[in-house]
């Protein structure tokens, strides 16, 4: 079993920045593929970034270049930078960890972008 936790949203305001954190207990987050998503009020959850075992890295088109997904395997950790934030990306944003049948969600954090 795996818990996700997950911790660094907030308020920004537009063009800022912020990290998120998905902190794992119970096994290594290195053996999993993890991805970070997003839920804006009324709209379906999104695939944002993610992160391979192996480090590969893959972003949706519209983070491109401001997002970087990385990870911190001695923490157990995986990383979501955000930069040059839009009121659009207001949304809860929550972290996935992926290995064969297996798949734990974290708790979501809420990130809301001023104007």
């Amino acid at each position: 079993q795996v818990q996700l936790v997950q911790s660094g949203g907030g308020l920004v305001q537009v063009g800022g920045s912020l990290r998120l954190s998905c902190a794992a207990s119970g096994s290594p987050l290195s053996a999993f593929l993890v991805g970070w998503y997003r839920q804006a009020p009324g709209k379906q959850r999104e695939l944002v970034a993610v992160i391979s075992s192996g480090g590969s890295t893959n972003y949706v088109d519209s983070v491109k270049g401001r997002f970087m997904i990385s990870r911190d395997n001695a923490k157990n950790t995986v990383y979501l930078q955000m930069s040059s934030l839009k009121p659009e990306e207001t949304a809860v944003y929550y972290c996935n960890a992926r290995l064969g049948p297996q798949a734990y969600w974290g708790q979501g954090t809420q990130v809301t972008v001023s104007l």
